[in-house]
């Protein structure tokens, strides 16, 4: 009988310490919790995505295509959302963050590092690709890493323009993808329009990024992502590439990293100035309800017995 209780007691003993110790590595500062949500989701969406692009190019499209890849960027931003979403936001893009920040829905204090993390992360994960994929990338263009040509390989990390697009029409095209993914996930957020279903959040993103790349995607990639064209480009210039990465498309690099700045903003405007800003006051909205014979609920009018005022 002592021997049990002194089990029983040992087992209590092991039920507190457990609790214990999780308090103690539990992290309760918020600046820290956020950096390290944005950082995984972050490097979730980018493996996921930077993978389904090594398996198109290495294996010369016997492991997918287009379409492929547009799904698969799609599924792990969802995937992203899933992982950071209820700490950070799971923004997963500096264009969105600094649009946050703009519309007050973000400190400004915080950009910094949701910015870090993002980079981090992307950093991270182009990394981890590279690792996993070397022995592919290496057999298919034979050791000659290369930003252009038939076996190009820098594409897997970071984008660059058809050969046929100007940077005028490139900074544009960012400028447009951008903005339709902020106006996307302005009207997603609306809670007084259609928004999402909660716990929906993640589809919905999804399939924004997947329709975005569906129908522009094919000029450069659709990248809409500062930190996510970024980051990889700097490994890409650190793993072998070299600067070639920084001069492509006669100087690429940069569209995509101050583009999406101006469409983020241009496109979350837009929201607001045609159909944010319009929707009645909650006040309004109850009091013509009440008085409006044509907002009274149906289950009020029993056999036709409302008084209609004309």
């Amino acid at each position: 009988m002592k021997q049990e209780v002194s089990r029983m007691e040992d087992c209590s003993n092991h039920g507190h310490m457990a609790p214990t110790v999780a308090s103690k590595l539990k992290i309760k500062n918020e600046c820290i919790r956020v950096v390290l949500a944005e950082t995984l989701c972050t490097f979730i969406m980018m493996v996921f995505g930077l993978g389904c692009v090594a398996q198109v190019i290495t294996g010369n499209g016997f492991f997918g295509n287009f379409f492929s890849i547009n799904v698969g960027f799609g599924l792990s931003v969802a995937m992203g959302v899933h992982v950071g979403g209820k700490v950070s936001g799971a923004h997963m893009n500096a264009a969105v963050s600094f649009t946050m920040c703009v519309f007050g829905h973000l400190r400004w204090k915080m950009l910094p590092l949701y910015v870090f993390a993002q980079f981090l992360g992307s950093f991270l994960a182009a990394g981890t690709i590279f690792l996993i994929y070397h022995d592919a990338i290496y057999h298919y263009c034979g050791g000659n890493f290369t930003v252009s040509g038939p076996k190009a390989t820098a594409g897997i990390f970071a984008t660059y323009p058809a050969p046929y697009i100007s940077i005028y029409t490139g900074f544009f095209d960012q400028i447009l993808g951008t903005a339709m993914l902020l106006l996307c996930l302005m009207a997603l957020a609306d809670q007084r329009n259609q928004p999402v279903v909660p716990g929906g959040e993640p589809v919905g993103v999804g399939l924004v990024v997947l329709l975005i790349g569906l129908s522009l995607g094919s000029n450069s990639g659709y990248p809409i992502n500062p930190t996510r064209d970024l980051a990889p480009r700097v490994f890409t210039l650190m793993a072998g590439w070299g600067m070639e990465v920084f001069r492509a498309g006669n100087g690429w690099w940069w569209v995509p990293v101050v583009a999406p700045f101006i469409g983020g903003v241009t496109g979350a405007v837009i929201y607001k100035a045609f159909v944010e800003l319009h929707h009645p006051d909650l006040k309004s909205t109850k009091t013509s309800s009440a008085e409006d014979p044509e907002c009274v609920p149906l289950e009020k009018c029993k056999n036709g017995s409302t008084e209609m005022v004309v």
